[in-house]
């Protein structure tokens, strides 16, 4: 794979309502805070960046993991997610325009991949669940609050992406990078 266009950090820190600060190189971009109910599934959360439009991340109603709906504070939907089967390991994103997917990555390691049906992978997070970091590496244009949306997904499930993902298309990984909106 060719080297990242962009790179981003994320460090959480507390247990039951955790918090998680996004930051590249020059520093921190803004904090995803995700809210537990009583039962500890996650409910809901929300990205505060240091300038810009706060993004709210709900649950949509039913009874399937990963269903979850972005929007902005204008009430302007982003896009949402879909987990089809609790044995599947794969979430669907639908953003409008296209639809994406988060898949593990392989090999034996924590982490999902953001993929695009033509395109290939756009972006990789990388989690280390033990000292609660992770790394985001971006291949392709791709809008930085869908990275954050994707984030927030897979940050949920980490140990579910230990085992080895689907095997990736290799024409696709070979398209032309772009840019971040967020760079």
């Amino acid at each position: 794979m060719a080297e990242p266009i962009a790179t981003y950090t994320v460090q959480a820190s507390g247990l039951w309502n955790t918090r998680h600060r996004v930051a590249n190189a020059t520093g921190t971009l803004g904090v995803l805070t995700v809210h537990r109910g009583g039962t500890g599934v996650v409910e809901s959360g929300s990205y505060r960046p240091e300038k810009g439009e706060v993004l709210t991340f709900r649950r949509d109603p039913g009874i399937l993991r990963g269903q979850f709906s972005v929007w902005t504070e204008g009430r302007e939907w982003l896009g949402s997610s879909l987990r089809w089967s609790i044995r599947k390991r794969e979430i669907n994103l639908h953003t409008g325009n296209k639809p994406l997917r988060l898949v593990p990555l392989d090999g034996l390691r924590f982490g999902w991949s953001l993929q695009a049906p033509k395109t290939g992978e756009m972006a990789r997070i990388h989690g280390n669940p033990l000292t609660r970091r992770a790394r985001i590496d971006v291949f392709r244009k791709v809008d930085f609050e869908l990275l954050v949306f994707a984030y927030f997904l897979g940050s949920q499930i980490w140990l579910e992406s230990l085992w080895p993902g689907p095997e990736l298309d290799p024409e696709a990984q070979a398209a032309p990078a772009g840019k971040t909106s967020a760079s």
